[in-house]
Protein backbone atom coordinates (compact mmCIF):
# COMPACT_ATOMS: atom_id res chain seq x y z
CA UNK A 1 0.00 0.00 0.00
CA UNK A 2 1.25 4.03 -0.83
CA UNK A 3 1.67 5.72 1.97
CA UNK A 4 -1.00 8.13 2.65
CA UNK A 5 -0.31 11.72 2.05
CA UNK A 6 -2.35 14.74 3.09
CA UNK A 7 -2.05 18.10 0.47
CA UNK A 8 -3.22 21.07 1.64
CA UNK A 9 -2.58 23.50 -0.93
CA UNK A 10 -2.31 22.95 -5.13
CA UNK A 11 0.88 22.44 -6.49
CA UNK A 12 0.74 24.00 -10.06
CA UNK A 13 3.11 21.93 -11.59
CA UNK A 14 1.75 19.09 -13.69
CA UNK A 15 5.34 16.73 -13.66
CA UNK A 16 5.33 17.19 -9.56
CA UNK A 17 1.66 16.13 -9.05
CA UNK A 18 1.96 13.09 -11.64
CA UNK A 19 5.36 11.77 -9.46
CA UNK A 20 3.22 12.34 -6.45
CA UNK A 21 0.48 10.27 -7.70
CA UNK A 22 2.52 7.71 -9.10
CA UNK A 23 4.39 7.26 -5.63
CA UNK A 24 1.79 8.22 -2.87
CA UNK A 25 -2.28 7.89 -2.06
CA UNK A 26 -2.75 11.96 -2.29
CA UNK A 27 -5.69 13.54 -0.45
CA UNK A 28 -6.18 16.65 -1.74
CA UNK A 29 -7.83 18.09 1.04
CA UNK A 30 -8.16 21.90 -0.46
CA UNK A 31 -11.16 20.11 -2.31
CA UNK A 32 -13.03 18.36 0.10
CA UNK A 33 -16.76 19.77 1.38
CA UNK A 34 -16.52 18.63 4.64
CA UNK A 35 -12.93 17.93 5.49
CA UNK A 36 -13.59 18.22 9.75
CA UNK A 37 -15.32 15.00 9.24
CA UNK A 38 -12.94 13.80 6.56
CA UNK A 39 -9.77 14.68 9.25
CA UNK A 40 -11.71 12.58 11.95
CA UNK A 41 -12.04 9.44 10.05
CA UNK A 42 -9.06 9.43 8.10
CA UNK A 43 -6.62 11.91 9.60
CA UNK A 44 -4.77 8.49 11.95
CA UNK A 45 -3.97 6.68 8.98
CA UNK A 46 -1.93 9.79 7.29
CA UNK A 47 2.06 9.99 6.89
CA UNK A 48 2.91 12.94 5.79
CA UNK A 49 1.47 16.67 5.14
CA UNK A 50 2.24 18.99 2.35
CA UNK A 51 1.36 22.79 2.77
CA UNK A 52 2.07 26.04 2.24
CA UNK A 53 3.55 28.48 3.74
CA UNK A 54 0.70 30.81 4.23
CA UNK A 55 -1.81 27.83 4.98
CA UNK A 56 0.89 26.23 7.30
CA UNK A 57 -0.92 23.56 9.70
CA UNK A 58 -2.73 23.39 13.02
CA UNK A 59 -1.63 22.00 16.05
CA UNK A 60 -5.25 20.52 16.24
CA UNK A 61 -4.79 19.14 12.79
CA UNK A 62 -1.61 17.34 13.48
CA UNK A 63 -2.96 16.27 16.91
CA UNK A 64 -5.48 13.95 14.77
CA UNK A 65 -2.58 12.30 12.59
CA UNK A 66 -0.44 11.31 15.01
CA UNK A 67 1.22 8.79 12.43
CA UNK A 68 2.74 11.62 10.36
CA UNK A 69 6.17 11.21 10.06
CA UNK A 70 6.67 15.09 7.66
CA UNK A 71 5.45 18.36 7.72
CA UNK A 72 6.73 19.20 3.86
CA UNK A 73 6.02 23.45 3.46
CA UNK A 74 6.25 23.89 -0.37
CA UNK A 75 7.76 27.49 0.43
CA UNK A 76 9.84 29.12 3.16
CA UNK A 77 7.33 30.35 5.35
CA UNK A 78 7.19 28.32 8.87
CA UNK A 79 5.25 30.90 10.79
CA UNK A 80 1.73 29.00 10.13
CA UNK A 81 3.53 25.84 11.69
CA UNK A 82 3.52 25.36 15.36
CA UNK A 83 7.24 24.31 15.37
CA UNK A 84 7.67 24.07 19.23
CA UNK A 85 4.86 21.75 18.87
CA UNK A 86 6.48 19.77 16.25
CA UNK A 87 10.04 19.67 17.71
CA UNK A 88 8.48 18.16 20.97
CA UNK A 89 6.99 15.48 18.78
CA UNK A 90 9.89 15.05 16.72
CA UNK A 91 8.25 15.70 14.07
CA UNK A 92 10.41 16.99 11.18
CA UNK A 93 8.82 20.47 9.21
CA UNK A 94 10.95 21.00 5.81
CA UNK A 95 10.58 24.40 3.63
CA UNK A 96 11.92 24.77 0.55
CA UNK A 97 14.90 27.49 1.62
CA UNK A 98 17.26 28.69 -1.41
CA UNK A 99 14.47 27.62 -4.19
CA UNK A 100 13.02 31.07 -4.36
CA UNK A 101 15.98 32.86 -4.14
CA UNK A 102 16.80 33.93 -7.68
CA UNK A 103 13.30 34.75 -8.75
CA UNK A 104 12.34 36.86 -5.29
CA UNK A 105 15.21 38.68 -6.06
CA UNK A 106 14.36 39.04 -9.89
CA UNK A 107 11.16 40.41 -9.11
CA UNK A 108 12.59 43.01 -6.19
CA UNK A 109 14.58 44.65 -8.75
CA UNK A 110 11.60 44.37 -11.29
CA UNK A 111 9.30 46.39 -8.97
CA UNK A 112 11.56 48.94 -8.21
CA UNK A 113 12.36 49.44 -11.70
CA UNK A 114 9.04 49.45 -12.33
CA UNK A 115 7.80 51.86 -9.35
CA UNK A 116 11.33 54.51 -10.67
CA UNK A 117 9.71 54.67 -14.64
CA UNK A 118 6.35 54.40 -13.83
CA UNK A 119 6.00 51.23 -16.57
CA UNK A 120 2.48 50.77 -15.07
CA UNK A 121 1.54 53.75 -15.36
CA UNK A 122 2.96 53.77 -19.04
CA UNK A 123 1.52 50.74 -19.88
CA UNK A 124 -2.35 52.14 -19.08
CA UNK A 125 -1.45 55.35 -20.93
CA UNK A 126 -0.66 53.71 -24.01
CA UNK A 127 -3.27 51.00 -23.65
CA UNK A 128 -6.40 53.17 -23.13
CA UNK A 129 -5.89 55.11 -26.21
CA UNK A 130 -4.09 58.43 -23.89
CA UNK A 131 -0.80 58.50 -25.89
CA UNK A 132 -2.96 59.44 -29.21
CA UNK A 133 -4.63 62.37 -27.58
CA UNK A 134 -2.02 63.26 -25.80
CA UNK A 135 0.54 62.88 -27.65
CA UNK A 136 3.08 65.64 -26.47
CA UNK A 137 6.21 64.59 -23.97
CA UNK A 138 4.89 66.66 -21.09
CA UNK A 139 1.40 63.96 -20.94
CA UNK A 140 3.59 61.70 -18.76
CA UNK A 141 5.84 63.12 -15.56
CA UNK A 142 9.69 62.79 -15.81
CA UNK A 143 10.53 59.13 -14.01
CA UNK A 144 13.49 58.20 -11.67
CA UNK A 145 16.25 56.69 -12.92
CA UNK A 146 17.44 53.14 -10.85
CA UNK A 147 21.45 53.24 -12.07
CA UNK A 148 23.07 54.01 -9.09
CA UNK A 149 20.22 54.89 -6.49
CA UNK A 150 21.65 54.38 -2.61
CA UNK A 151 19.99 50.98 -2.30
CA UNK A 152 19.11 50.24 1.68
CA UNK A 153 18.36 46.07 2.07
CA UNK A 154 16.68 45.09 4.99
CA UNK A 155 17.64 41.93 5.61
CA UNK A 156 20.86 40.28 4.20
CA UNK A 157 20.08 36.59 4.06
CA UNK A 158 19.45 34.62 0.63
CA UNK A 159 17.32 37.03 -0.97
CA UNK A 160 19.16 40.22 0.40
CA UNK A 161 22.39 39.28 -0.69
CA UNK A 162 20.95 37.98 -4.60
CA UNK A 163 19.44 41.50 -4.59
CA UNK A 164 22.29 43.03 -3.51
CA UNK A 165 24.14 41.43 -6.36
CA UNK A 166 21.43 42.30 -9.04
CA UNK A 167 21.55 46.19 -7.98
CA UNK A 168 25.35 46.26 -7.88
CA UNK A 169 25.51 45.50 -11.40
CA UNK A 170 23.27 48.66 -12.18
CA UNK A 171 25.95 50.50 -10.10
CA UNK A 172 24.21 51.07 -6.85
CA UNK A 173 25.94 51.57 -3.68
CA UNK A 174 24.58 48.88 -1.14
CA UNK A 175 23.78 49.45 2.75
CA UNK A 176 22.20 46.71 4.58
CA UNK A 177 20.84 46.55 8.41
CA UNK A 178 19.75 43.15 10.35
CA UNK A 179 19.94 41.65 13.45
CA UNK A 180 23.83 41.85 13.33
CA UNK A 181 26.80 42.63 11.01
CA UNK A 182 27.41 39.71 8.80
CA UNK A 183 31.45 39.16 8.09
CA UNK A 184 30.94 37.74 4.94
CA UNK A 185 29.31 40.73 3.48
CA UNK A 186 31.32 43.66 2.08
CA UNK A 187 28.39 45.97 1.82
CA UNK A 188 28.10 48.56 4.54
CA UNK A 189 26.17 48.05 7.74
CA UNK A 190 23.84 50.30 9.17
CA UNK A 191 22.38 48.66 12.71
CA UNK A 192 19.02 50.77 12.95
CA UNK A 193 16.63 50.47 9.99
CA UNK A 194 15.65 54.46 10.39
CA UNK A 195 19.27 55.25 9.71
CA UNK A 196 18.87 52.86 6.75
CA UNK A 197 15.83 54.84 5.17
CA UNK A 198 17.33 57.99 6.34
CA UNK A 199 20.60 57.75 4.11
CA UNK A 200 18.57 55.41 1.21
CA UNK A 201 16.60 56.51 -2.08
CA UNK A 202 15.09 52.87 -1.91
CA UNK A 203 14.34 50.44 0.96
CA UNK A 204 14.08 46.80 -0.23
CA UNK A 205 12.47 44.73 2.42
CA UNK A 206 14.11 40.88 2.30
CA UNK A 207 13.45 39.83 6.11
CA UNK A 208 12.37 36.26 6.91
CA UNK A 209 11.20 38.15 10.06
CA UNK A 210 8.12 35.55 11.29
CA UNK A 211 7.78 37.49 14.62
CA UNK A 212 8.48 41.43 13.45
CA UNK A 213 5.51 43.39 12.30
CA UNK A 214 4.87 46.88 11.43
CA UNK A 215 8.73 48.06 11.58
CA UNK A 216 8.40 50.36 9.00
CA UNK A 217 5.62 52.69 9.82
CA UNK A 218 5.39 56.91 9.40
CA UNK A 219 8.76 56.98 10.84
CA UNK A 220 10.65 55.42 8.62
CA UNK A 221 8.64 56.10 5.44
CA UNK A 222 9.33 60.19 6.38
CA UNK A 223 12.90 59.09 6.72
CA UNK A 224 12.72 57.62 3.18
CA UNK A 225 10.98 60.60 2.18
CA UNK A 226 9.49 62.49 -0.63
CA UNK A 227 12.03 60.96 -3.47
CA UNK A 228 12.32 57.37 -2.18
CA UNK A 229 10.80 54.07 -2.83
CA UNK A 230 10.04 50.88 -0.97
CA UNK A 231 10.05 47.66 -2.26
CA UNK A 232 8.84 44.59 -0.15
CA UNK A 233 9.14 40.95 -1.69
CA UNK A 234 9.38 39.43 2.19
CA UNK A 235 6.45 39.56 4.38
CA UNK A 236 3.47 41.72 3.98
CA UNK A 237 3.17 42.63 7.80
CA UNK A 238 6.72 43.70 7.90
CA UNK A 239 4.77 47.35 6.74
CA UNK A 240 2.47 49.40 8.51
CA UNK A 241 0.03 49.54 5.26
CA UNK A 242 -2.46 52.65 6.96
CA UNK A 243 1.17 54.33 7.55
CA UNK A 244 2.49 53.17 3.92
CA UNK A 245 -1.29 53.86 2.17
CA UNK A 246 -0.94 57.29 3.61
CA UNK A 247 2.62 58.39 2.24
CA UNK A 248 1.65 56.98 -0.94
CA UNK A 249 -1.39 59.39 -1.12
CA UNK A 250 0.29 62.68 0.67
CA UNK A 251 3.70 61.85 -1.60
CA UNK A 252 5.80 61.69 1.42
CA UNK A 253 7.69 58.96 -0.44
CA UNK A 254 7.96 58.74 -4.53
CA UNK A 255 6.22 54.99 -4.74
CA UNK A 256 6.38 51.49 -4.03
CA UNK A 257 6.74 47.89 -5.47
CA UNK A 258 4.74 45.41 -3.49
CA UNK A 259 4.52 41.92 -3.65
CA UNK A 260 3.09 40.92 -0.65
CA UNK A 261 0.26 42.38 1.81
CA UNK A 262 -0.79 41.93 5.52
CA UNK A 263 -4.22 40.87 4.54
CA UNK A 264 -4.41 39.01 1.54
CA UNK A 265 -5.87 38.90 -1.25
CA UNK A 266 -7.35 42.17 0.21
CA UNK A 267 -5.15 45.23 -0.51
CA UNK A 268 -5.56 48.69 0.55
CA UNK A 269 -7.66 51.23 -1.94
CA UNK A 270 -5.54 53.57 -1.46
CA UNK A 271 -2.49 51.56 -2.83
CA UNK A 272 -4.50 50.26 -5.52
CA UNK A 273 -5.38 53.43 -6.90
CA UNK A 274 -2.42 54.56 -7.04
CA UNK A 275 -0.18 55.16 -10.26
CA UNK A 276 3.29 55.50 -8.29
CA UNK A 277 2.53 52.20 -6.67
CA UNK A 278 3.21 48.89 -8.87
CA UNK A 279 1.16 45.57 -7.11
CA UNK A 280 2.10 42.06 -7.71
CA UNK A 281 -0.73 38.85 -6.07
CA UNK A 282 2.28 37.32 -4.14
CA UNK A 283 3.87 36.05 -7.41
CA UNK A 284 7.90 36.49 -6.36
CA UNK A 285 8.76 32.58 -6.44
CA UNK A 286 5.62 32.10 -9.68
CA UNK A 287 8.03 30.92 -12.33
CA UNK A 288 7.86 27.53 -14.01
CA UNK A 289 11.94 27.17 -12.58
CA UNK A 290 10.88 28.08 -9.26
CA UNK A 291 7.99 26.07 -8.76
CA UNK A 292 9.26 23.10 -10.53
CA UNK A 293 12.41 23.83 -7.97
CA UNK A 294 10.17 23.76 -4.87
CA UNK A 295 8.32 20.69 -5.82
CA UNK A 296 11.94 18.57 -5.80
CA UNK A 297 12.15 19.79 -2.67
CA UNK A 298 9.05 18.83 -1.73
CA UNK A 299 8.96 15.14 -2.82
CA UNK A 300 12.71 14.58 -1.48
CA UNK A 301 11.63 15.63 1.68
CA UNK A 302 8.32 13.01 1.65
CA UNK A 303 10.98 10.57 0.90
CA UNK A 304 13.51 10.54 2.70
CA UNK A 305 11.14 11.36 6.05
CA UNK A 306 9.55 8.06 5.06
CA UNK A 307 12.31 6.67 4.37
CA UNK A 308 13.39 6.74 8.23
CA UNK A 309 15.82 9.37 7.85
CA UNK A 310 16.21 13.03 8.46
CA UNK A 311 15.07 15.10 5.72
CA UNK A 312 17.98 17.50 4.36
CA UNK A 313 15.57 20.69 4.78
CA UNK A 314 14.12 20.05 8.52
CA UNK A 315 14.31 22.60 10.37
CA UNK A 316 12.69 21.21 13.38
CA UNK A 317 14.85 18.03 13.85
Amino acid sequence: MKPQVLQLNPILVPAINERLASLYTVHRFFELADREAWLREHGPSMDAVITGGHTGISRAMLEQMPRVKVVAVNGVGTDAVDLEYCRARALPVTATLGALTEDVADLAIGLLISACRNLCAGDRFVRDGQWELHPQPSAIPLARRFSGMKVGIVGMGRVGRAVATRAAAFGCPIAYTDLHRMDDVAHRFVPHLLDLARESDALVLCAAADQAEGIVDAAVLDALGPRGFLVNVARGRLVNEADLAAAVAAGSIAGAGLDVFVDEPRVPAALRRSDCVTLQAHRASATWETRTAMGEMVLASLAQALAGERPAMSLTT
